[in-house]
């Protein structure tokens, strides 16, 4: 398996889970009702921070080889600026006072993660699902006729895409063999199950019908 593969595995496996992830029902999950660009903020910020604290604490982990060690200290800094960035927006709040909320089900899973292939493919995971939300709440900025914020967060989806290549070429460096990528396979798939069953518990919670109406 190379890189590209990989993806593509990954969005094979997990076509449902991700078509859903990526329906304006995951938004209103993610915001557990509150389709208010408020409530949009608070969520998007809530997975901003947690995915900072995930990779800051595996760029730490010195068990972690040195290229991971890097990728994830990039990553932990970019998402760290997305979550300021998002803050910003709400009104009187700051970094320094805003509370981040729950960590959300797929940094639960993230951080019970251990070894080099594992971390990166659940990264990889995780960077798949965040990117079906970015489109959310993009289409959602435009729905409410604020071209500015939907710019925003048109930019931070941008972002994904190098974390996405950046991530893959790591796991090609750190997958020595088939055990290695059926292992990041995993991992990915996952996380992205994780963020799927969260979505799913909180739309039944709330009395909606988490699958499509055809």
């Amino acid at each position: 398996m190379n890189s590209d593969e990989f993806l593509d595995a990954v969005r094979d496996d997990n076509e449902t889970a991700l078509s859903r992830l990526g329906s304006s029902k995951s938004l209103y999950a993610e915001t557990e009702g509150e389709m208010e660009a408020e409530g949009v903020y608070r969520a998007a910020a809530a997975a901003e921070h947690a995915a900072s604290e995930t990779f800051q604490n595996w760029a730490d982990d010195e068990a972690g080889g040195q290229q991971v060690r890097e990728a994830f200290a990039a990553f932990a800094e970019q998402e760290r600026d997305h979550y300021e960035q998002v803050v910003a927006k709400l009104d009187g709040e700051t970094v320094d006072d805003h509370d981040p909320g729950e960590v959300p089900a797929i940094h639960e899973y993230l951080r019970d993660l251990d070894g080099d292939a594992a971390r990166v493919g659940g990264f990889l995971g995780r960077t798949l699902a965040s990117e079906k939300s970015k489109e959310q709440m993009v289409g959602f900025f435009v729905g409410q006729a604020d071209p500015q914020t939907a710019q925003l967060f048109r930019d931070l989806g941008g972002d994904l895409d190098g974390q996405l290549e950046r991530g893959t070429e790591v796991l090609a460096a750190v997958c020595d063999g088939e055990d290695d990528w059926d292992e990041a396979l995993a991992a990915a798939s996952g996380a992205i199950q994780a963020a799927y069953e969260e979505y799913t518990e909180t739309l039944e919670g709330m009395g909606v019908n988490p699958k499509p109406v055809c």
